[in-house]
């Protein structure tokens, strides 16, 4: 028998024997009733089937992916402990609700905080990860004015949410590695059906409160408690509301508005202000001729790109990872030295063209845009063959040749890409989203033939027939 069930049955006997020795005493619910409530044990059970197949998958793989499934442990177990308190406790107000929920909202933000920075190489985990864990989100509903989703559409519309970053580890790792294709499944069963039954099951109007339990109150803070005045709180990074803002009245007035109040006062505005003597006029002035030197143009324009930019890279990193980075302005770039077990990530370049001699699994665009020059790409990438897939993320103005094979191109939040097939790609599938103008040209039937454009569509209309929405592409008229 699997150990954790052990640890469980046997938790719950102590619970038991705990209860029948304090049988006659106190009529308030403790810890040891509410947690064999039906509806904590049936938590229990969720955590244990569902949330333990993804940590099982998890541990297979290691690293950032082991360390995001942690957190969502840590997560559930914290929706749990306040599943429980829920049962001991009275509804609070809003300011109550948010203190309530402050535990949980700490562990969405810990994972928050791991998809910020430097794209990793599993980005996609980690967004999936962190987008699903808002589903736990559905204990702060609290009636249908306070601007959530029911519970149960509320855990639908955030596995959506996560399910954009699911569906792409499974395109990435389908014929790779079957251990994230076994994480992705068991994330989504863990919120669809599991979560999603579960709420369904015990809450589906939100979590019921105790009408004789204790109260939900502020923990007063140690300078609150002295008699100080507390410092500002910083700004909310949460999933769930606050305090209502102060009315406008009671607050000093800023900017404009303490321009015209004090113009409307009736006082002499101008008595402040110092008196322009002639030297002090910029026509006037020496320092001041209005042309720029050749030397101080170079000056502002290269500490400005290097300050916003950083230095450029072109480096293979732990054998594993070939790095572009910042190329701005670099027709000669070549990656010859490459094989199939290494990636390539592109970052921050413009106006640049990079070779990749050989095969590689997986490239990633990111952050690439064009300069204002027309009808010439900023970026060109030229890819001999590709294993796995060629990512384009964030770009503008890009234009990529596949003169071998690539699976899968994705392109995600891109304006402007032309996509050059040759016949070996032909079958490559295309995967776009919150991107415009894309071209895809593919090779004509002869060797002497023109090239055939087309366009892939970014808009769509959806019509509801038959039970169900029917969604085409939009065509115009050329009339």
């Amino acid at each position: 028998m699997d150990e954790k069930l052990i640890q469980r049955l046997e938790s719950a006997v102590a619970r038991l024997e705990a209860l029948s020795c304090g049988r006659g005493g106190s009529p308030d619910i403790g810890g040891d009733a509410a947690s064999l409530d039906p509806s904590i044990v049936a938590y229990e059970d969720l955590i244990a089937q569902f949330v333990g197949r993804v940590s099982s998958a998890a541990e297979k793989i290691g690293g950032q992916v082991l360390d995001v499934t942690k957190i969502m442990e840590q997560a559930f177990s914290t929706q749990k402990e306040l599943l429980i308190k829920v049962k001991q406790s009275q509804k609070p107000d809003m300011a109550g609700l948010v203190e309530f929920l402050k535990p949980l909202n700490e562990v969405i933000v810990k994972a928050t905080k791991m998809t910020e920075g430097r794209r990793s190489d599993f980005f996609n985990h980690l967004k999936a990860a962190t987008d699903s864990l808002t589903a736990l989100a559905w204990i702060a509903y609290s009636g249908k004015d306070c601007g959530m989703s029911m519970p149960i559409a509320h855990v639908e519309e955030s596995w959506q949410m996560a399910e954009f970053y699911s569906n792409k580890i499974l395109v990435e790792y389908r014929n790779k590695d079957a251990n994230h294709v076994e994480w992705a499944k068991a994330l989504k069963e863990l919120y669809i059906p599991g979560l999603r039954d579960y709420v369904k099951s015990h809450y589906p109007l939100g979590p019921v409160w105790s009408a004789s339990g204790k109260t939900v109150v502020f923990a007063p803070t140690k300078a609150s408690a002295s008699g100080a005045p507390a410092p500002p709180p910083p700004p909310p990074a949460s999933l769930f509301s606050s305090e209502p803002p102060k009315p406008s009245s009671s607050q000093p007035k800023e900017g404009m508005a303490a321009v015209f109040e004090e113009i409307n006062s009736g006082k002499p505005v101008t008595s402040g202000l110092r008196k322009v003597t002639a030297d002090m006029k910029t026509k006037n002035r020496a320092d001041r001729s209005g042309v720029v030197s050749a030397g101080e143009k170079e000056r502002g324009v290269s500490s400005s790109s290097f300050s916003k930019a950083g230095p450029p890279k072109l480096e293979l990193q732990m054998g594993r990872k070939w790095v572009v980075e910042n190329q701005i302005g670099k027709k000669n770039l070549v990656i010859d030295d490459c094989d199939a077990k290494q990636s390539v990530y592109i970052f921050g370049c413009k106006d640049s063209v990079l070779q990749i001699q050989g095969k590689v699994n997986n490239i990633t665009i990111d952050k690439c845009s064009k300069m204002g020059v027309v009808f010439k790409a900023s970026g060109r990438i030229y890819l001999i063959d590709v294993v796995a897939a060629c990512e384009i993320v964030n770009c503008n103005g890009i234009e990529v040749q596949c003169q071998g094979s690539a699976p899968t191109i994705s392109v995600d939040n891109t304006g402007g890409c032309q996509l050059y097939l040759s016949k070996d790609s032909l079958g490559a599938s295309i995967t776009t989203a919150k991107s415009s103008e894309i071209n895809v040209l593919v090779p004509g039937a002869g060797q002497d033939d023109d090239w055939g454009e087309h366009a892939l569509p970014h808009q769509y209309v959806h019509v509801y027939k038959d039970g169900q929405f029917v969604t085409t592409p939009v065509s115009h008229s050329g009339g």
